[in-house]
């Protein structure tokens, strides 16, 4: 078990943090269309329990870091990696009085599924992991938070990645057919293309060839989530964005699809493990340079 980090991690992560302010906060890295970077600081319980459909996969850099995942408690020191599969219930927060510094992607199964060769999204059981090459290819993504990642660099992440998740992963589960495959690709653009209002299930069943219920399974299977969840996922990443860009709840609410803002409450904090509120004060950290650019 890491009880620290590797000389690999302590590059860019380790520099002076003398000016930097000892309260909670988020900052996101920029860009990144589906592979989102965030690094967190926190001290007590952060998240209470919520689920996503992307991969949640860091590294702890400061602090303990305690969470509760697949019906166990867990704890991640410094150097360790989390992985976290899609759709699991978790929470999250430091797990001792000194707080918890953190680094974190979120990673859609879409960009996964595109280097496993008709392999299903691999499913690593243990959520905390001690593996120096998993966590120095994640660093070399998560290392430079202040830059964009270009395409070139995510493509061979996303790869190196994969090989890490497979090592780590259980014998894969049956491939899905390549006509269930096109389908949930299929469904997943169309739902990405129309996340800002309703879509029905015929208008999935007409662009796929299949029927609601088959369609769901292989959604399902493909993606390990729902298509409902998607699309709902979809108009709560739009909210994200919305937050960082200080927009108003109620524009927010409206601007990305949701009834009201009771509607946009309730849903971001099944998604993310605290209201939008919550978020937003945590990410204006940020406007206000604390820890800007974060170099430390």
């Amino acid at each position: 078990m890491a009880q620290a980090l590797g000389a690999e991690a302590k590059e860019g992560l380790e520099r002076s943090c003398a000016d930097a302010a000892d309260g909670d906060r988020i900052v996101s890295a920029p860009g990144g269309l589906g592979l989102e970077r965030i690094e967190a600081r926190f001290h007590g319980n952060a998240f209470e329990l919520h689920r996503h459909d992307t991969y949640a996969i860091g590294v702890t850099l400061n602090g303990v870091q305690r969470f509760h995942y697949r019906g166990a408690l867990q704890h991640s020191l410094p150097g360790q990696a989390i992985v976290l599969h899609p759709d699991e219930l978790h929470d999250g927060g430091a797990g001792t009085e000194d707080g918890l510094r953190y680094r974190i992607l979120y990673l859609e199964p879409s960009l996964l599924l595109d280097c496993l060769e008709g392999e299903p999204l691999p499913f690593v059981r243990d959520a905390v992991v001690d593996d120096p090459a998993l966590r120095g290819t994640l660093l070399s993504a998560l290392a430079p938070l202040d830059e964009e990642l270009g395409d070139l660099f995510v493509a061979d992440f996303v790869a190196q990645l994969a090989q890490h998740l497979r090592r780590h992963a259980g014998k894969p589960a049956k491939s899905a057919s390549k006509t269930a495959w096109r389908a949930a690709a299929l469904a997943r653009d169309y739902l990405e293309e129309h996340a800002e209002r309703a879509v029905r299930s015929d208008e999935l069943e007409a662009i796929t060839g299949l029927d609601r219920y088959a369609l769901s399974r292989h959604f399902r299977a493909t993606y390990s989530t729902s298509p409902h969840r998607f699309l709902l996922m979809r108009r709560l990443q739009r909210a994200r964005r919305m937050i960082a860009e200080g927009e108003s709840l109620a524009e927010i609410a409206a601007g990305a699809g949701f009834s009201d803002q009771s509607h946009l409450n309730r849903h971001f904090k099944k998604a993310f493990g605290m209201t939008p509120g919550r978020w937003a004060t945590l990410v204006s950290a940020q406007a206000r340079g604390v820890g800007s650019r974060l170099q430390c």
